[in-house]
């Protein structure tokens, strides 16, 4: 790519080996400008974890282990060009709608990632023409507490499509989080619990975060879901760059010493041998 985002790729490449922390979020947001732009809020907002979430995982991941990518719920890329751009083989799945437009199909092609529309999780027909051990990596991001079906049939495809020695990267907000308890005093008496029912009216159903976790549960979900998945969690609080890092010393404090309070969990599920599959049933 002739752009300055492109030339700054290959400088980054030529001082040794490329990761996250190499790149601030203005240099990142020149590859979507480029191709028509993105969500830059939300792209702004949500840089941290992308980049950590790439870090975390850099940092137990050998390239010799696999590198080809499925990321389910890719949304703009924001996540799956991180991967691109570091030599993974991605493939992005998400609503066909969200893919079809202009500006993430031009991203897509510029940076050989795969699109893959799926429109329904719950029954995901599109992933049925893939090979079994498909991939190497799945990346679920911020998705999990956005599930208002039944996952178990979804599970069984990506566990279909997860080569042994494969890893699953979960990311999700922390239902013991600081804010996430804040925001739930304000309702106060009466208001009842989970989301209120403005968000429920006034936006689409995938939209909500109709279930957050806390580590002990997402623990004990994969290892319902199949014996073969070895799971880590990790509580983790994604601190920006720039002038705002230092608001707020105190609270970032308290976080540090008291780990249930942080923002979010970073779970890493390993799946080293296919022996059981998924061996739970849902029954009405």
């Amino acid at each position: 790519m002739g752009s300055a985002a492109g030339r700054r790729k290959g400088r980054w490449r030529g001082v040794g080996a490329w990761h996250p922390s190499a790149m601030r979020f203005d240099q990142y947001l020149e590859y979507f400008r480029a191709c028509g732009g993105t969500d830059d809020g939300y792209l702004r907002g949500h840089w941290p974890r992308f980049r950590n979430t790439k870090a975390r995982f850099d940092a137990r991941w050998d390239k010799a282990n696999g590198t080809r990518v499925l990321d389910v719920g890719a949304h703009w890329l924001h996540q799956a060009l991180l991967f691109a751009l570091d030599g993974y083989q991605v493939t992005a799945s998400d609503f066909g709608d969200q893919l079809r437009r202009p500006n993430v199909a031009r991203l897509a092609a510029a940076h050989g990632i795969a699109l893959l529309g799926n429109d329904d999780l719950e029954h995901p027909a599109a992933f049925s023409h893939l090979p079994d051990d498909a991939f190497d990596v799945i990346l679920f991001g911020e998705i999990i507490e956005h599930i208002t079906f039944n996952p178990v049939p979804m599970w069984r495809e990506l566990h279909r499509l997860l080569a042994p020695g494969g890893r699953i990267v979960v990311t999700t907000p922390n239902y013991y989080a600081l804010a996430a308890a804040r925001r739930r005093l304000r309702r106060g008496l009466g208001d009842g619990g989970g989301i209120p029912v403005e968000e429920i009216l006034a936006y689409r159903t995938h939209g909500h975060h109709w279930k957050e976790y806390s580590a002990r549960e997402l623990r004990r979900y994969f290892a319902l879901l199949s014996p073969d998945f070895h799971v880590r969690v990790a509580l983790v609080e994604d601190e920006a760059d720039g002038p705002h890092a230092r608001r707020h010393l105190p609270v970032r404090m308290l976080k540090r010493a008291i780990p249930w309070l942080r923002s979010r969990l970073h779970m890493e599920v390993d799946l080293p041998e296919k022996r059981h599959g998924i061996v739970i049933e849902p029954h009405w």
